[in-house]
């Protein structure tokens, strides 16, 4: 029986590099170059730019005076920046899982054939749309101590009536029930997207198999929304973080600091107090906080992800 062999190249054929391998190519970085400037003159300079600061005493028109780590040591001991830390992760905490969970049950439940179902879609999408300064003044108006909704409507019922903006913790109940109501469209949506990429003929075997509505939702749907959920957790906690607008125009920061965060006490050292260095020293700590956050959220989910 004839042994038939392939032909090889010549070793100088293998060893010869191809041609064109090495050859730049400035068109995909003439696409992305746009972006680059945008996020260079918006984000990476002024991100330099306040760490800078942050080692400087700069009180708004004097020089800048440079003075290393005093800011930091300042905020370390500085009682009113753990005051605003506790009651940015209280509103965090108290935000992001409750819009993530409502996101999904209003996904849930307006993912199936239904009268108006596009009509009340865009009920609970309206909030996004709308100006955050625009929901926090209907708030004040539902939430206000003496002529609110809500304590109109407790009062024809027979309930005690609550004082929101004069009691600090209901203060910051007030703060994350209108949160909850602003951010939930926005997660239902997302959610809802996630919800229609799942293929239908997985839903069909798991019900073939006698699976429950519960177990095809257990096992079919939620592995398919994880990358989703990560996703929604890390935009949900960036904005609580960033969260400023909302609070400002509603409580002030008030009673007292109850409801004080973060970047609110950034903005009154800044532009109140005139003291621009140790702002961004505030700053730069917010940062590298998201960004710890971020970094231990995505390693988590790749370590599932990998764990299978």
């Amino acid at each position: 029986m004839a042994i038939i062999q392939s032909a090889s190249p010549p070793a100088e054929v293998l060893d010869a590099p191809p041609k064109h391998r090495f050859r730049f190519n400035p068109v995909p970085y003439l696409f992305v170059a746009p972006q680059l400037v945008l996020f260079a003159v918006f984000m990476f300079f002024p991100l330099a730019y306040a760490g800078f600061l942050s080692l400087h005493s700069w009180e708004m028109f004097a020089k800048p005076r440079f003075v290393g780590m005093r800011n930091y040591n300042h905020l370390i001991n500085d009682p009113i920046f753990w005051y605003a830390l506790r009651n940015t992760l209280v509103y965090v905490v108290g935000t992001v899982p409750l819009c993530i969970g409502f996101g999904l049950l209003l996904a849930l439940g307006l993912n199936r054939s239904m009268p108006l179902r596009r009509t009340i879609r865009s009920i609970f999408f309206l909030p996004v749309v709308v100006s955050a300064v625009v929901t926090a003044l209907a708030a004040i108006w539902i939430f206000n101590d003496n002529y609110g909704l809500l304590n109109r409507m407790f009062g024809a019922i027979g309930l005690p009536r609550i004082n929101w903006n004069a009691d600090p913790q209901w203060a910051m109940v007030s703060l994350i029930i209108t949160t909850i109501w602003l951010r939930s469209g926005f997660c239902m949506i997302i959610y809802l997207a996630a919800l229609q990429s799942v293929p239908v003929s997985l839903h069909e075997a798991a019900q073939i198999d006698g699976a429950s509505p519960f177990e095809r939702f257990l096992h079919v749907t939620w592995p398919s929304m994880r990358p989703t959920t990560l996703l929604l957790t890390i935009l949900n906690v960036i904005y609580s973080f960033h969260v400023f607008d909302l609070i400002f125009v509603m409580t002030g920061g008030g009673p007292g600091y109850s409801t004080t965060v973060l970047v609110q006490y950034i903005y009154q050292l800044a532009f109140t107090n005139g003291d621009m260095g140790y702002a961004s020293a505030v700053g730069m700590a917010l940062f590298v906080m998201i960004l710890a956050f971020t970094i231990i959220q995505w390693l988590l989910s790749r370590r599932s992800e990998i764990n299978g």
